[in-house]
């Protein structure tokens, strides 16, 4: 039990040290209107929301409650999140116009 715990706070201690991690979204329209999006990098994100925009707000969310739990759990993270990037990066993020 307290190796567990230990493995969990070794976890925890290196997510902290980063910032900021990066994801690929595949953003689609929905039919009935809006967009929902999902990520190769993290299974089980499923984000829907009226714009782009919102979309992608939600994911970030989802994206953080997934890896909070993994770390709470002791489950192994995503792996794009074994795979921090320190700047530079180089980012593709959608802007709107209307």
């Amino acid at each position: 039990m307290a190796e567990r715990h230990k493995n969990r706070v070794k976890r925890q201690v290196r997510i902290a040290e980063v910032d900021e991690a990066t994801i690929r979204l595949h953003i689609e329209p929905l039919t009935e209107g809006g967009y929902v999006a999902t990520s190769r990098d993290v299974p089980g994100l499923v984000a829907e929301g009226r714009s782009i925009t919102e979309a992608v707000e939600i994911a970030q969310g989802l994206t953080r409650k997934i890896v909070e739990s993994c770390l709470e759990h002791g489950d192994p993270l995503p792996l794009a999140f074994n795979k921090l990037r320190k700047p530079p990066l180089d980012l593709l993020i959608p802007v709107g116009v209307r």
